[in-house]
């Protein structure tokens, strides 16, 4: 069995335990997940049996790649009908209907599931989070008398725990990011443009093998490769949900790299991603060419102990909200708290935030997120201190959670780097 079917049977699982009949599963990086392939249409998965993906383009590709059956999805009018026929326990709850059809575990599964559906409507989950209302209301119009029920955080939680072969990914996106960041130590000088040194990076980690995607499942959220701005330009603020926005390059990007020119003495934010076969990495480093002044250079130092203090308690069990409140009190104690994450009103809510296929995954690191730290989880933690008109500086590493602790994913050097 390989991982995309595995992964359909553990959504399965939860299904039966829900009373789900089947999941519609709509969202790019969601389809991929579970059939191995991304092309346009939908992948029903029942609570029993094998899924089908109806295709619309292309139906080539997805037959070379999915690990379920592929049909063209045709006239959507035509899908209900198509899926009561392929699997008739679901949509005709008839007493061993389903079981007379199989045989061995096929049989056990499919009874299962019809004594949890028997005598309940007909439910169908999907990820409504990113679905467009006018999308779900032809779904309603095509699959009359169904009730439908928000799939996105059984989808999101299974996410969060990373196989072998995820966090393989993650580990090579982190070397590549890596060798891109001694490359632009090496690169930097003053004078040069903050998106020179933006397109230089971005040129180093896609001749290595990125895709030039950052995914972020969020409603209207957007991200290029990184953030990369120095001085006064990184602490302008902007709609990205992040400590850091950046001036960009025109109100219609308003984020990351813009025209400033880098000087001397002033903290320039490396904050990069890179996607390596559909996973990211995430880590922040704080460069300075020459002398950073005292009062950032003690920001950096808090953020620092702020990472090391989350670590100590970066372990199974510990309550995702924990750490969050844990660097609230140390900020607070080192006088810091007016800056930490943003300054002002523009300031975030959060500490840390899960990666893989997407960029803010699960387990958040924030108020209200109770969600325990689990082996497989992948963690990204940024502590940061925005200074208006002067600068942010500020670390991050990822993380994955193991059995009896961490192993820290990201492996370039820390502290502050000064460019000679």
């Amino acid at each position: 069995m390989n991982v995309f079917v595995q992964r359909q049977h553990q959504l399965q699982q939860v299904m039966k335990v829900k009373g789900i009949s089947g999941f519609l599963v709509n969202h790019n990086v969601d389809l991929y997940y579970y059939s191995g392939t991304m092309q346009t249409g939908y992948m029903f998965i029942p609570a029993a049996g094998e899924a089908v993906y109806f295709v619309r383009r292309s139906i080539t590709r997805a037959e070379e790649e999915a690990s379920c059956i592929i049909e063209p999805i045709g006239s959507m009018k035509t899908i209900k009908d198509r899926i009561a026929a392929r699997y008739p326990e679901l949509f005709h709850k008839v007493p061993g209907a389903a079981v007379s059809a199989a045989e061995g575990r096929e049989a056990q599964e499919a009874q299962e599931v019809q004594e949890v559906l028997e005598d309940q409507p007909i439910k169908l989950a999907t990820e409504l989070d990113v679905l467009p209302v006018q999308q779900f209301q032809r779904l309603e119009a095509v699959f009359p008398g169904v009730v439908w029920e928000d799939g996105s955080q059984l989808v999101r939680e299974q996410r969060m725990l990373k196989s072998p072969d995820e966090v393989a990914a993650i580990r090579r996106a982190a070397a590549v990011v890596d060798a891109a960041l001694e490359a632009a130590i090496r690169h930097v000088h003053a004078g040069m443009a903050e998106f020179e040194l933006m397109a230089f990076i971005e040129h180093q980690l896609r001749i290595q093998g990125h895709q030039g995607l950052m995914r972020m499942r969020a409603y209207n959220s957007e991200l290029i490769t990184g953030m990369v701005a120095a001085g006064a330009s990184a602490a302008v603020p902007t709609y990205f949900d992040g400590p850091a926005g950046g001036q960009g390059l025109h109100p219609s990007s308003p984020q990351s790299s813009g025209r400033a020119l880098i000087r001397r003495g002033e903290p320039i934010l490396v904050d990069l991603g890179c996607c390596i076969d559909g996973y990211l990495i995430d880590q922040t480093r704080t460069l300075v060419i020459g002398e950073l002044d005292q009062e950032l250079q003690r920001a950096y130092e808090v953020a620092e102990q702020v990472l090391r203090a989350t670590e100590a308690r970066l372990q199974p069990g510990t309550i995702s909200e924990h750490l969050y409140l844990l660097a609230l009190d140390q900020v607070h104690e080192a006088g810091l708290s007016d800056h930490f994450m943003g300054y002002g009103a523009d300031q975030v809510k959060f500490l840390g935030h899960g990666i893989g296929l997407e960029i803010d995954e699960l387990p958040v690191l924030a108020k209200g997120f109770k969600t325990p730290l689990a082996p497989g989880m992948v963690i990204a933690i940024e502590p940061k201190f925005t200074y208006p008109g002067r600068g942010v500086v500020g670390v991050e590493n990822s993380y994955l959670i193991t059995e009896d602790g961490f192993e820290k994913l990201t492996i370039s050097r820390e502290g502050i780097i000064y460019v000679k």
